[in-house]
């Protein structure tokens, strides 16, 4: 046993004399030179080759891997065995992801590929201004080098594409605002947000049904229309006019438009911005694939017609073009806008629509409604008889044949007569909406007593008088109230 020991104890001596040895001879930068050699010769006789994509690039975080593990998440749910699970921020829906150094087999166009999630400890980290995570993590993609034209292109790209529709699927879409006076939130960004939960769909949404079909198509001719805009040279984005009396629901038709694209709503208060070039920052920190509402226009800022004006001289508006809100100045002007809605600024983005909304068209300007900056003009109506039944439907669960005959008759002859908007009939359905034969009887007797009223005040003058009234009423509200109400008045004055 002894010299068993000490045959062994000489063994490794000669082992470590060797090794001294080689380290003599064969120093390290050639010992790792020889390494490099071995694995290039090993890689060109090798059928596969390795792309690494790693969490984060320099300082940044690399939008490639986050769109991969979004990708892989949609599938691994059926594929993993063990799996990691999380929810992002403002996420109604589980995230399934792959574990530490775990990999799965995905196909593309007949081709495999293998996905290795790599996680490694990252070495202590001397003093930095931005500190990395403890662990460095990534995703390495095997794939034949005979495949690597077909997956370095078209197999990204669809990940990147599929990544995003899977996002705004899971994520909750936002309502955005721009903060009072131009102030910045925590993050240096001019838009506060809250989760947008507005259920109105166009299922649901009490307008024309031709209408509402146009309308639809158009939405998703725009969102698929990436190659054409891109092709024709245009900037990815679409203008809409929302114009009609109050309570046609504008609103409503905002909120479905955003539902069916999975879009974000930006809603710019145009009395809260101080000028010009406030307005292009908010506009360059707004984010693709979203909505930009701009509601009530003709009360936000003077965008009357400049050819009026130039008619009234003495017009008290033409004297400046600024309006005042709680002592504050706003210096945004037509032009302004226009850059912001079509100009060079209007480019900073993609996939974006702009929505204005106002209940009296021929206040505004004709330069901000051309083709270009409002593409699409849509007039929000009075309830009519095919967007009244959508509206018995939503609120009683009626369809024609739930109606007695005499009844539908009726409804039918008196419902343009009675110029009730959806917001109107929505408010006498919801209040009776225990009893659904009591609340079409008094829907019925409600648009039978508003067409009488109609009819008795049908003369030209009174109801111009009673617009006027209105008009005086809405400018009230308006930044400049004051003297729009003095317009008003005067206009009324001239007519006698």
């Amino acid at each position: 046993m002894k010299e068993y020991w000490n045959s062994l104890a000489s063994l490794l001596g000669v082992l470590a004399f060797s090794h001294s040895l080689l380290q003599l001879v064969f120093p390290p930068e050639l010992r790792l030179l020889s390494l490099k050699f071995l694995s290039r010769i090993f890689h060109l006789f090798s059928s596969y080759c390795y792309f690494d994509i790693t969490e984060i690039d320099g300082v940044n975080t690399n939008e490639l891997y986050n769109a991969v593990q979004i990708y892989l998440s949609s599938f691994i749910s059926l594929n993993g065995n063990r799996l990691s699970l999380t929810r992002a921020l403002n996420s109604s829906a589980t995230t399934f992801g792959q574990s530490n150094n775990d990999c799965i087999v995905d196909t593309f166009g007949g081709v495999t590929v293998v996905w290795e999630h790599v996680v490694i400890q990252r070495q202590s980290q001397t003093f930095v201004w931005r500190p990395f995570p403890e662990e460095k993590r990534g995703f390495t993609l095997k794939i034949k080098k005979k495949d690597k034209s077909l997956i370095l292109h078209s197999y990204l790209d669809y990940i990147m594409e599929k990544s995003n529709e899977i996002r705004r699927k899971n994520q909750d879409r936002l309502l955005y605002t721009n903060s009072r006076g131009g102030s910045l939130d925590s993050r240096g960004h001019p838009w506060e947000s809250v989760p947008f939960k507005h259920p109105s769909t166009f299922d649901t949404l009490a307008i024309d049904p031709d209408n509402k079909r146009e309308i639809m198509d158009d939405l998703k001719d725009f969102a698929d229309g990436q190659s054409f805009y891109h092709k024709t040279g245009r900037a990815w984005k679409r203008g809409y006019l929302l114009y009609g009396p109050p309570g046609t629901g504008k609103s409503s038709m905002i909120a479905a438009m955003a539902n069916y694209l999975s879009y974000d709503i930006f809603d710019l208060e145009l009395t809260e911005v101080h000028n010009n070039s406030e307005l292009r920052k908010l506009l360059m920190k707004t984010s693709s694939k979203s909505i930009i509402v701009i509601e009530d226009i003709d009360c936000s800022v003077n965008l009357t017609n400049r050819k009026e004006k130039k008619n009234k001289s003495n017009d008290l508006e033409t004297r400046h073009v600024s309006g005042v809100e709680d002592g504050v100045n706003s210096t945004v002007t037509l032009s302004g806008l226009l850059n912001f809605t079509d100009g060079l600024w209007s480019c900073c983005g993609s996939e974006r629509i702009f929505v204005f909304t106002t209940n009296h068209v021929e206040k505004l300007d004709p330069a901000l409604l051309r083709s270009g900056r409002v593409d699409k003009h849509v007039y929000m109506s009075y309830c009519s008889y095919p967007t009244l039944k959508i509206q018995l439907k939503n609120y009683l669960g009626y369809d024609e044949t739930d109606l007695d005959s005499d009844v539908l008759n009726q409804l039918v002859d008196v419902v343009s007569k009675a110029e009730m908007t959806p917001a109107d009939i929505s408010e006498i359905l919801i209040k009776k909406q225990s009893c659904n034969h009591k609340a079409v009887t008094e829907l019925l007797e409600a648009m039978k007593l508003r067409a009488d009223n109609n009819l008795k005040c049908g003369s030209l003058g009174e109801r111009e008088n009673s617009s006027d009234e209105e008009q005086e009423k809405r400018a009230l509200e308006c930044p400049k109230g004051l003297i729009l109400n003095s317009l008003a008045r005067k206009k009324r004055t001239w007519r006698r």
